[in-house]
C-alpha cells in the first residue's frame, strides 16, 4: 500500500496497463504536457507513439478511439465531461451501438475519461455531471470512483473490459489522499458496491463526490446516536443493485446523495429500484439529496448553493428518522 493522491491512483492504472500491454494507448489534448494532472510521467516513459495530442475536436479524436478500438487497439481517451457533447454522435451512434448492429463481429475496448471539474467557479459550460445521460445509452458502462484505490482498480477494470466504457471522475476528489495497492494486478469489479460504512438505522447512498460528505454526515449522526450506513456504488452500468437493497432492508430507510442534476438522476434510478423491489421494507419515505436543477451560476457566493453538503445529507437523514 502507499498514500496516493485520487489523481495519481488513475495515473498508476493507466501507466501499469500501458506497461501490461503494447495495444493501450493514451490519447486527449494537450496530454503530453498533462493539462488536467492524470498524465504526468506517461509521456516520458512511453513517448510519441503511444501518448497521442489531439486536434481539439471531440468528434473526431472521440470516433478515431472507435476505429482504433475496432481493428484490436485499447486506447484510453482523456475529456472534460463538458466536452462530450461535442462528440457524442461518435459516443452515442458508434461506440455503444457497434457492437450490437455488427451482431457481436466487433468488440470497442475504449475508455473515455470524463473529469468533472465543477464547484470552483467553471460556470455552466465547463460545470457538467453527466454520468446520468449516458446511463440511458445501451452498450456504455458508467463508473464513479470515490477513492484513490477505487480510481486505480476501476481504471485497470476499464482498460481490460472489451466494451465502451466512461469513467466519470469528480473534480472534487481529485486531491483527496488514501491507500492505493501497489499490486500491478490490483482491480476493483464493475457490478460491486462498496460498503464504506456500516450502520443500521438508515442507509445512505453516495456517489462520486458526495462520498465524503455523506461520511461526514454518518460521522455527526453518530454523535445523536444515529447509524449511518454509507454505499458507495463505485459502478452506476453495472449497478449493484443487490448491496443497496440488502442494506435498506436492514435499516428500512434510504437516502441518495448525487451531485448530478436531480431530475432523471443516478439518485432516481436507485430510488426508483428500491420503490419497486423493497418498498415493504422501507419505515420511512425515501430522500434526495442532489442537484438544483439549474445552470451552474459563475458566481462563488451562488454555486455552493447549488450541490449536496453535509448539512443536507444531515437533513435527509433526519426525515427519514422522523
Amino acid at each position: 500500500m502507499a498514500d496516493k493522491f485520487f489523481m495519481q491512483g488513475l495515473s498508476m492504472g493507466i501507466s501499469e496497463e500501458m506497461r501490461r500491454d503494447p495495444k493501450v494507448f493514451f490519447m486527449g489534448e494537450d496530454i503530453r504536457a498533462s493539462v488536467y494532472g492524470a498524465a504526468a510521467g506517461i509521456y516520458d516513459e512511453f513517448g510519441d507513439d503511444r501518448v497521442l495530442n489531439t486536434p481539439l475536436s471531440e468528434n473526431g479524436f472521440f470516433g478515431a478511439a472507435v476505429g482504433a478500438a475496432a481493428v484490436g487497439m485499447r486506447p484510453v481517451v482523456e475529456t472534460l465531461t463538458s466536452f462530450m457533447w461535442v462528440g457524442m454522435d461518435q459516443l452515442v451512434s458508434q461506440a455503444a451501438k457497434m457492437r450490437y448492429m455488427f451482431g457481436g463481429q466487433a468488440t470497442l475496448p475504449v475508455v473515455y475519461r470524463a473529469v468533472m471539474y465543477y464547484g470552483g467557479g467553471s460556470a455552466a459550460h465547463h460545470s457538467d455531471r453527466s454520468y446520468p445521460v449516458f446511463m440511458n445509452i445501451g452498450g456504455l458502462k458508467v463508473v464513479t470512483p470515490a477513492t484513490p484505490a477505487d480510481a486505480k482498480g476501476l481504471m485497470k477494470t476499464a482498460i481490460r473490459d472489451d466494451n465502451p466504457v466512461i469513467i466519470f471522475e469528480d473534480g472534487t476528489l481529485l486531491g483527496t489522499r488514501g491507500d492505493v495497492p501497489d499490486d500491478p494486478d490490483f482491480t476493483v469489479p464493475f457490478g460491486v458496491a462498496n460498503i464504506l460504512r456500516a450502520g443500521t438505522d438508515v442507509t445512505v447512498v453516495a456517489i462520486a463526490g458526495s462520498v465524503p460528505h455523506a461520511l461526514a454526515a454518518a460521522e455527526d449522526m453518530a454523535k445523536e446516536g444515529v447509524s449511518v450506513e454509507v454505499v458507495d456504488p463505485r459502478t452506476l452500468v453495472p449497478l449493484d443493485k443487490d448491496t443497496i437493497l440488502n442494506s435498506v432492508g436492514k435499516t428500512g430507510r434510504l437516502v441518495v446523495a448525487d451531485p448530478a442534476a436531480k431530475v432523471c438522476s443516478a439518485a432516481s434510478e436507485i430510488m426508483s429500484i428500491v420503490g419497486e423491489e423493497a418498498f415493504w421494507d422501507l419505515q420511512a419515505p425515501m430522500q434526495k439529496v442532489a442537484s438544483k436543477q439549474v445552470h451552474i451560476p459563475f458566481s462563488p457566493a451562488l454555486e455552493p448553493f447549488v450541490y449536496p453538503t453535509k448539512d443536507g445529507i444531515i437533513e435527509a437523514i433526519k426525515k427519514t428518522m422522523n
